[in-house]
């Protein structure tokens, strides 16, 4: 559901990358293939690949549904099982992000890409709507110990020029917008969220059944939703969430 409202970024990320009819692609935490479809829909030959497999069941639907074709594959952003130099564009919409160990997966993402070809991934960053969503989340059920990298960290420009290093010949970022379109009021948005947003989902599941928690958490979330919401109370409005664009260049 998330995904399906958030479709556009990965059509973005897909055309900043300058995808063509004559690229192999690589979507690495493709999630069901917000990137990925679109790739493959101007004619890329595409490999899906994410650690989960009910999202790659729902991508491959997704596909048969337009007459796609295209390979999905469940594999972890940290170990990809592919050969170096296999992909002229690789490619990760919100994905790659969340993976814990951010240096195994930079190292990952340009050894499948082959010398001079592009590396695209889209990321939140901390200080926009979704960063603000996850430290609020984290607040209440933390789950990295102090100290410990966020996945919000890779749309820190500079963070990301030290992940990839030499790796890459050359790096752009760009701070961008993502719009979701929303009918409904905050508290629906927090209904839809708290039904069908990983994050989320895991948070009230980490709290249990105490009722003080998760009241707590219930008026902090709602408090975020109406902050957030942009346009006439009566609806129809937006949330806009800041992520970073990275443009990469993979090395010899």
């Amino acid at each position: 559901m998330i995904a399906r409202l958030l479709a556009g970024l990965g059509c973005d990320l897909v055309r900043a990358a300058g995808v063509a009819p004559v690229h192999r692609v690589l979507d690495v935490a493709a999630g069901s293939g917000n990137a990925a479809l679109a790739a493959a829909e101007l004619g890329a030959d595409v490999t899906a690949s994410d650690l989960t497999p009910t999202l790659i069941e729902r991508g491959r639907q997704a596909a048969a549904e337009r007459g796609i074709s295209m390979e999905w594959l469940e594999a972890d952003a940290q170990r990809l099982p592919f050969a170096d130099d296999d992909f002229d564009v690789v490619v990760s919409c919100i994905g790659a992000m969340f993976a814990p160990d951010q240096a195994a997966t930079a190292r990952e993402l340009v050894r499948v890409c082959r010398p001079d070809g592009t590396v695209a991934m889209a990321n939140w960053t901390a200080g926009g709507a979704m960063g603000r969503l996850f430290s609020l989340l984290e607040r209440h059920a933390p789950t990295r110990p102090e100290g410990a990298l966020a996945p919000t960290d890779w749309g820190n420009p500079d963070h990301v020029r030290a992940l990839f290093g030499d790796r890459v010949t050359r790096l752009e970022t760009h701070r961008r917008t993502a719009r979701l379109d929303f009918a409904g009021s905050p508290a629906q948005w927090c209904a839809l969220y708290r039904a069908s947003f990983g994050p989320v989902v895991e948070t009230y599941e980490r709290l249990g059944t105490d009722p003080k928690l998760l009241a707590a958490l219930d008026g902090d979330l709602l408090r975020f939703a109406s902050g957030e919401y942009l346009g006439p109370l009566g609806g129809p409005g937006r949330y806009e969430f800041e992520y970073l664009l990275v443009l990469a260049k993979a090395g010899a």
